[in-house]
């Protein structure tokens, strides 16, 4: 369970401008994560783009993922969806060669019962060769997964070991770190609100914004784990802007646009998703630049 303490970034896919995938500079992404001291990396959750990319693709970057990693942090893989027996069968032909877990979102569209939710998890459990890290995001999915249904899927099944925690409902999320069993992890799936919850006792954080900024949020997370709440919360503050910006014109295209700037990759997406606008890419560029000590990123 202490390979899910602290900073853990939802990786984006890098594309080359005519929309394949960028190996190369995820490679180059990967390395900047570990060198910016995250803990682990989740390998094509929604900041991944993983609907837009087909099977065959998602292999190929799992494996390529796992051997540019090669044991140097933990690695998650993100695999969910709305049919249960299609993601059973995913899980039951995923090449687990370097991964520690699975991240899978509730069931989105369908809107299923809280009792559907539970079998739903259920079914994944029972077919996973790896330990399963829920994800309850609302805002995406159409349903929020209750702090009851996560406590009784924590209670029944010894691999489900966590919940990356998305709702933003502070009710909710009291409610869960009363209930869950001691060793449960709760982690946070949404930036803004990582440090509060952390004060409440989760694990830490899935990022997004830790793709361009790694050693500035892992050094946030740091302090909270450490109860130096004080220091925390100066880095908290300074990222309050560029956390914003990230996420005005949606994700991943506001953190693909810093690490545009960064030089790490461009900031290409596959559609539906679109670029951001110049306006809030030039807003991203100057206050990732007052974050940063980048002198002259590289130009895509």
């Amino acid at each position: 369970m202490n390979k899910f303490y602290g900073t853990g970034v939802a990786i984006v896919t890098p594309f080359q401008a005519d929309g394949q995938v960028d190996y190369n500079r995820l490679k180059d992404l990967i390395n900047y994560l570990i060198d910016g001291g995250v803990q682990y990396l989740v390998s094509l959750g929604t900041t991944g783009e993983t609907v837009t990319l087909n099977q065959q693709e998602k292999k190929k970057i799992w494996a390529f993922t796992a051997e540019v990693v090669a044991g140097r942090v933990n690695l998650v893989a993100g695999i969910g969806g709305n049919n249960t027996l299609e993601v059973v069968q995913q899980i039951k032909e995923f090449d687990t060669n370097g991964y520690d877990a699975i991240l899978s979102a509730s069931p989105a569209y369908n809107k299923p019962t809280q009792e559907g939710i539970y079998q739903h998890y259920k079914a994944i459990a029972q077919a996973s060769p790896l330990p399963i890290i829920l994800y309850n995001v609302p805002s995406r999915t159409g349903s929020n997964v209750s702090a009851e249904t996560t406590v009784r899927l924590a209670n029944d099944f010894n691999n489900i070991i966590g919940t990356k925690e998305a709702s933003g409902n502070f009710d909710q999320i009291n409610q869960i770190m009363r209930d869950k069993p001691k060793d449960f992890l709760v982690i946070s799936g949404d930036d803004p609100v990582t440090l509060p919850m952390m004060a409440l006792g989760a694990a830490g954080v899935i990022s997004v914004v830790g793709n361009a900024l790694p050693s500035q949020l892992s050094e946030m997370v740091h302090h909270c784990l450490a109860g130096d709440y004080k220091s925390a919360q100066k880095i908290h503050s300074q990222l309050i802007d560029i956390t914003r910006l990230m996420f005005v014109e949606g994700n991943p295209a506001g953190v693909k646009s810093a690490l545009k700037h960064l030089g790490i990759c461009g900031d290409t997406l596959r559609l539906p998703l679109v670029p951001v606008s110049d306006a809030t890419a030039k807003k991203i560029a100057q206050e990732t630049q007052n974050i940063t000590t980048v002198k002259s990123p590289a130009k895509y």
